[in-house]
């Protein structure tokens, strides 16, 4: 028989020289794994970026044919000289063109969005004069997807319920977790001037003449400074609506030369505008809060903070028999792999120690199940490194691969015994764990 060749690994046989040092590494590891795993930020999903931007743009009254021709075409033309575009397609519908510019992967965002509006900007001398709205560039943002909805609802008026729905947008949006808060469903005020012709043609008032009297009385006007005994004042004439009634008392001078007072003419209702959103929750209309989270933020702390405002703004600043339901919550989810994924851990630990006691000992079952929970502390110190969150997929990853690394531990330490049963009496546990 050959001469055994013998082989080590110097980093491990200096672990293994140094015990006491790797201890206090361990030790370390652990701590910052857990401060890490708390600061890590929790999703529901990651952070996926779509290199598309759409350009909208909406044409009243223009036919399909029509919005190509005059929208798209002109739009088109200009994107093409821009920088890294993969491919460009578009729609044109009744009224609407939308052209979408795919980028190549890897292209910076908002500077390939910042290209397509500057191209944009070229094209608006080739559009049509009469376009009402400019083109719309945006971005498709899924972190823009609502991570939960809060709908309110009671035998009271929409407009009553939309009371409440502002006063919880204002502190929700407070939140540093918290990127923006839409109302969708709520009637919008809106103050009508229903005129009456017969009466206008009467006294020679025109629609101009309305409009111009009302915004020339509904304005607030810097008067400048006025210097009193060493002290300078500013002045303001405040001339904004406070009720309706100093709308129905405007006196204005019509065509005609004559003064007339605007509810002789005219009636003035408060009222809202017509619906363009609705919300439902269990077969009836609601007033509900679209919240949306800011990228990069935790949505467990986002979720919990939100719920505890809610609980507190029910108790102490609703006397009203008002319901506000939670919908659509990507915290549960969220909460319930990660959840997941430390029982793993624990149960992993549990379970590993008491099968191996029986093959390999007490104290090497042990060090074998510490492998799972060390791995885990090690992978949450470099994830933020990375720019990873704990979101589903790292987290369904770490399951996977906990089973791998408890194997990884097996193996060693059932190699390092083979290897000592083997040389008994000339090599010592140490020289066997090094060749090992």
């Amino acid at each position: 028989m050959g001469k055994e060749i013998i082989k080590e690994f110097k980093p491990t046989s200096w672990s293994i020289d140094n015990k006491v040092s790797i201890y206090v590494l361990v030790f370390i590891i652990s701590i910052f794994g857990i401060i890490n795993y708390n600061s890590i930020p929790k999703e529901q999903i990651p952070e996926i970026v779509i290199p598309n931007i759409l350009v909208n743009t909406v044409y009243p009254g223009a036919s399909p044919e029509d919005v190509e021709n005059l929208i798209t075409r002109p739009i088109e033309k200009q994107l093409k000289s821009v920088k890294d575009v993969k491919k460009i397609t578009s729609n044109n519908i009744q009224d609407f063109s939308m052209v979408v510019v795919e980028f190549n992967a890897g292209v910076d965002l908002a500077e390939a969005k910042q290209r397509v509006k500057d191209a944009v900007d070229k094209a608006r001398s080739d559009l049509p004069t009469d376009l009402k709205t400019d083109p719309m560039v945006m971005e498709i943002d899924l972190s823009q997807i609502p991570i939960m909805y809060i709908n309110i609802s009671g035998n009271y008026s929409l407009e009553k319920l939309n009371t409440y729905a502002e006063k919880l947008q204002d502190e929700i949006e407070s939140f540093s977790e918290i990127s923006r808060v839409d109302i969708v469903g709520a009637p919008e005020r809106e103050i009508q001037i229903n005129l009456d012709m017969y009466k206008m043609h009467a006294v020679q008032a025109t629609i101009s003449n309305v409009e111009q009297a009302i915004a020339y009385e509904n304005m607030t006007i810097s008067g400048g400074n006025i210097d009193i005994n060493g002290l300078s004042y500013s002045l303001r004439v405040n001339g904004e609506f406070k009720n309706m009634d100093e709308i129905r008392n405007i006196y204005f001078k019509t065509s005609g030369g004559g003064l007339v007072k605007l509810s002789d003419i005219a009636e003035v209702v408060d009222t809202s505008k017509k619906l363009e959103s609705y919300a439902r929750f269990n077969g009836k209309n609601v007033v509900t809060l679209n919240i949306i989270k800011k990228s990069g933020q935790n949505l467990l702390d986002a979720s919990d903070k939100i719920k505890s405002l809610l609980q507190d703004f029910k108790e102490n600043k609703v006397k009203e028999d008002v319901s506000f339901d939670l919908s659509g919550d990507q915290s549960k989810f969220t909460r319930s792999v990660l959840n997941e994924l430390n029982n793993m851990i624990i149960i992993g630990f549990i379970l590993v120690v008491v099968i191996l006691m029986f093959f390999m000992g007490v104290t090497n079952a042990f060090f074998v199940s510490l492998a799972a929970p060390l791995s885990m502390a090690l992978a949450y110190i470099v994830l933020p490194e990375i720019n990873f969150t704990m979101n589903m997929l790292v987290m369904f990853s770490f399951i996977f691969a906990l089973g791998i690394i408890v194997d990884d531990a097996i193996v060693v330490i059932e190699n390092t015994h083979r290897i000592f049963q083997k040389h008994k009496g000339q090599w010592d546990i140490i020289k066997s764990a090094k060749v090992a």
